[in-house]
């Protein structure tokens, strides 16, 4: 099991930045495939970035170029970099984990944090 707690949002003009941190503890994070998820309000939950246990990383397409996704696994901690934030990034953003390779399908994924919102205007 692992417990995931996210921090770093806010609100923010566009154009702006941010970086989002989630916290792993109970297990290290180098094991899991992990992932950060993003939901507005009456939309549906979608994937935005996603690092595998080797470190490989895969985007949506509305990420791709302007977010980056890291993890710091001797500290236990995912990060989300947001650069270029546009005011449709605006929403409650998840980091999540998982033992098998969900990508960016966030259904399945088995821990979850509370989320952090985003706000960008």
């Amino acid at each position: 099991h692992v417990q995931l707690v996210e921090s770093g949002g806010g609100s923010v003009q566009a154009g702006g930045s941010l970086r989002l941190s989630c916290v792993a503890s109970g297990s290290g994070i180098s094991t899991f495939y992990m992932g950060w998820f993003r939901q507005a309000p009456e939309k549906e939950r979608v994937g935005v970035a996603f690092i595998d246990t080797g470190g490989a990383t895969n985007y949506a397409y509305s990420a791709a170029g302007r977010f980056t996704i890291s993890k710091d696994s001797a500290a236990n901690v995912l990060y989300l970099q947001m650069n270029g934030l546009k005011p449709e990034d605006s929403a409650m953003y998840y980091c999540a984990a998982d033992r098998y390779n969900l990508g960016l399908a966030w259904r399945g994924y088995s821990y979850w944090g509370q989320g952090t919102q985003v706000t960008v205007s």
